[in-house]
């Protein structure tokens, strides 16, 4: 299976227009699974000129010859080319409307299947999967033929198939085993319906069911379309609401317009918003009189967050002010101000470029906790200036976001490099070459061409040695030189290369006790410490934990198409009573465990990771010890409600507010009435005063 680039595209529809209905019409005859495949054989056996007119429906039949002009393999075993790495992450990233539309009908089509052998697919508009979902078994037996995360199932390089060809015609089909043209996929039935914009009705995507060949029936179609509908759906809701924070976000911008023409425009490039004297400057700059909502008057490119190519503007606006929207750190549209005097283009594009990353990486850090904000302050004037700076900090607390938002702050073209190295993740014997590069040959194992280091590939932006007190002594004079003369040598080379490097260092350590102990050098700790910023950790910014949960919950959930978790008073509060020895980094995954493990989307104590139950009741036992609390003799202490009392208290809440109905308790929780039965035997056993 290759990978990188996708190759070939499908032809333009030739079958329906894009839009129409599906036609029952096309399903001809009742499906013959032998008469199909002596079609199959006396088609794909004939000379092109010779093809005959094959006893399927009309259809199939017009997309086998289209498969085999296109020089599709009909002996293939399906999809010939896929997408991986960060090609594939930037594809679904963006594609992430389409994926965040889908994400609900997943999970509902899912609960219709049951236990029937079908796997979901969704697709953009290429036939590129995107998602997989459904049965793990016939999601496992997809990868025989491709049909998985990154392959490309477009009739152009899989043949005929649900997805490539419901592509072509523009309209939901389903393809019944031997229909298929590459042959390895003949023991599969598929059934694709194209996924419409709201905005302009043009294909966004294919939504697939596909499993073995005896599941499948023509009426399973219907169920292809209501999907796709559902998503269209969601995604008209989605641009209903980006739209309207597009123009909250440009609402000062329009009161204090004079008689300037403003569009506002989304990051799709398309009109959403103009105020009157726009249409008169429009005419004015020889634009016509068409300024429909919903026309695509910019080009932001595949990446419009990067801003760093400037923006495509149609003919006679190339001189127009237009500045960059930012909705929760992310580029949402922008607004083109017709009439205004503006710097040339190439002039404004880095400055708006470097202003949007900086919004970016300031957007990644999250909190309004004091001492937050005022390390966020120090960081953002250190950053100004082109010093030294080091990060001091425990494990976890984001250090690396810092550093990205140093490089952020002090961009000017917003195209300097940020490249991060890890001191403690490399042998001591490795970590020379890897920080300086070597010549040819310059050790065994180096390369025979040579390499560069991570000092060069920073050069004119940002080095960011994050644990850099885990740095070898013997290489720490290495360092320092590299930093006093602006210039490194690689390993087994004599040649001096100059490099214009910001270091940005980190450390979990106290480097000023390191260099007591004699295991740092005190000229490099001077060197680098000039500038010195400490990082608080989590416990001394509890304010911040639970806008730290809402957004690791929301961003869980995205990530795997799930409904958040849901967080009671109860449970925020016995989390802010944690020490968080593992810092933010710890929360993250803490709430990803839950969001994958919990039984259901309420978050009890019983949920949480029996490792962390035991810190948890451990920390609450010395938080006690500490204020001199009593203990009492079964272990519970005073003041500190223990894990299980706290799940207890909620169940005896549900139970009391449901008038002693165990039923309507486990629907007010989400959890089943078996659990709420069994967790009041529970205390009953224990002697416990359930309201039961």
């Amino acid at each position: 299976m290759q990978t990188g680039a996708i190759m070939a595209k499908s032809p333009v529809p030739l079958d329906p227009p894009a839009g129409a209905a599906y036609d029952a019409s096309e399903d001809g005859a009742p499906y013959d699974q032998s008469a199909t495949m002596q079609a199959w054989e006396r088609f794909v056996g004939a000379a092109p000129s010779e093809r005959p007119q094959a006893l399927v429906r009309r259809m199939i039949e017009r997309s086998w010859r289209r498969s085999a002009d296109l020089g599709v393999d009909a002996r293939g075993r399906g999809s010939r080319v896929s997408v991986a790495g960060d090609a594939l992450e930037a594809l679904r990233d963006r594609n992430r409307d389409l994926l965040r539309a889908a994400s609900s009908t997943f999970a509902r089509v899912t609960d219709i299947l049951g236990d029937a052998a079908t796997m979901v697919v969704v697709t953009d508009c290429d036939g590129v999967v995107l998602d997989v979902g459904g049965d793990r078994r016939t999601i496992e037996a997809g990868h025989d033929i491709h049909l998985e995360v990154g392959a490309h199932w477009g009739e152009g390089e899989t043949g005929t198939n649900g997805i490539g060809t419901a592509l072509v015609a523009g309209q939901p089909v389903y393809v019944h085993a031997a229909e298929h043209f590459c042959e390895g996929v003949k023991a599969w039935t598929c059934v694709g319906a194209p996924i419409r914009s709201p905005f302009d009705g043009s294909i966004v995507g294919i939504i697939d069911f596909s499993g073995p060949q005896d599941i499948f029936h023509r009426h399973n179609v219907a169920l292809g379309m209501v999907a796709a509908n559902h998503i269209e759906l969601a995604l008209a809701e989605q641009m209903r609401v980006e739209r309207i924070r597009i123009l909250e976000a440009c609402l000062a911008r329009l009161q204090r317009a004079s008689g300037d023409g403003l569009l506002v425009i989304d990051r799709h490039g398309r009109l959403v918003h103009h105020n009157p004297s726009a249409a008169v400057r429009w005419q004015a700059l020889g634009n016509g009189d068409d300024l429909a909502i919903g026309r695509r008057i910019a080009d932001f490119g595949e990446d419009p967050a990067a801003l760093a190519s400037g923006f495509v503007l149609p003919e006679g606006l190339d001189g127009q002010s237009i500045e960059p929207l930012v909705v929760d750190g992310r580029f949402a549209g922008a607004v083109v101000v017709l009439g205004a005097r503006a710097r040339p283009a190439a002039a404004r594009a880095p400055l708006r470029a470097a202003h949007a990353a900086a919004k970016e990486a300031r957007a990644a850090i999250v909190g309004r906790s004091e001492a937050l904000l005022a390390t966020l302050d120090k960081v953002e004037r250190a950053a100004q200036g082109r010093t030294t700076i080091l990060l001091e900090g425990e494990t976890g607390v984001g250090k690396e976001l810092f550093a990205r938002l140093i490089h952020a702050i002090g961009q000017e073209t917003g195209r300097e490099p940020f490249v991060a190295f890890n001191c403690g993740a490399v042998s001591k014997e490795l970590i020379g070459g890897e920080l300086f590069g070597h010549a040819p040959g310059a050790f065994t194992g180096a390369t025979r061409e040579g390499r560069p280091g991570r000092f060069e590939l920073a050069n004119g932006g940002v080095l960011s040695l994050d644990e850099i007190g885990e740095m070898p002594l013997e290489l720490q004079p290495f360092l320092l030189r590299a930093l006093e003369e602006r210039a490194i040598y690689r390993l087994g080379d004599g040649r001096s290369r100059p490099v214009d490097v910001r270091l940005v260092a980190s450390t979990n350590r106290n480097l000023k006790q390191e260099v007591a102990e004699g295991r740092f050098r005190q000229d490099l700790y001077f060197r680098i410490g000039a500038m010195k910023i400490v990082i608080p950790p989590l416990r001394r910014r509890l304010e911040d934990l639970e806008l730290l949960i809402d957004h690791f919950n929301r961003q869980v959930s995205e990530t795997y198409g799930m409904e958040p978790l849901a967080f009671g008073d109860d449970i925020l509060d016995l989390l802010a009573r944690y020490s968080w020895p593992g810092n933010v980094r710890e929360l993250r995954n803490l709430v990803e465990n839950l969001a994958l493990m919990s039984t259901s989307r309420v978050v009890g104590v019983a949920d949480f990771p029996e490792d962390f139950v035991e810190e948890l009741r451990a920390h609450a036992e010395q938080a006690a010890a500490t204020a001199g609390a009593a203990v009492s003799g079964d272990g519970a202490i005073d003041g500190i409600a223990r894990l299980d009392e706290t799940e207890r208290r909620l169940i005896e809440q549900a139970i009391a507010a449901s008038d002693g109905s165990l039923t309507a308790a486990a629907e007010k929780l989400g959890v089943s009435r078996s659990t709420i039965y069994r967790k009041v035997q529970q205390y009953r056993s224990a002697g416990g005063k359930s309201e039961a």
